[in-house]
């Protein structure tokens, strides 16, 4: 979970724009939005030479509180997003489920693969902080 010096509104609106995930999730690669069906979203991730791709549906969305999903195909993951209001201030948690290729079970221990991950989403969390905390002082979000 991250405490972010935003209203609920804006960083529902931030993170609920899937397509801009890339700016702070340093694993993923891209989100596309399915033109034929806005619950789909196809997802690439690429780290250290290897690439994923899965396509996801949002399975349950509660306007400024939940957004919950499911891989429907390709690297099998599901989780949620929720959204704490706090007045003029948020929090934002993020929970992942998901299941390791075999082929890199084979090449890395599961518990230092999940260690990594776990960080990674961790350190996504304040890279989404620091994203928010960009727009609101009108800086490029990027910077």
């Amino acid at each position: 979970m991250v405490e972010v010096d935003a209203p609920v509104q804006l960083t529902w609106e931030l993170w609920s724009d899937l397509e801009q995930m890339p700016k702070w999730m340093k694993w993923i690669d891209s989100v596309n939005i399915l033109e034929e069906d806005p619950d789909l979203s196809r997802w690439k991730l690429a780290s250290a030479g290897f690439e994923f791709t899965w396509l996801s549906r949002v399975t349950k969305l509660v306007p400024y509180q939940l957004i919950q999903w499911e891989a429907v195909d390709g690297l099998p993951n599901r989780g949620g997003i929720r959204f704490y209001d706090h007045k003029e201030k948020s929090a934002v948690k993020l929970t992942v489920a998901y299941s390791i290729p075999s082929f890199i079970g084979k090449l890395m221990d599961n518990l230092i693969i999940g260690r990594l991950v776990e960080s990674t989403l961790k350190a996504d969390l304040k890279r989404f902080k620091k994203y928010v905390d960009n727009i609101q002082q009108g800086q490029s979000p990027s910077s």
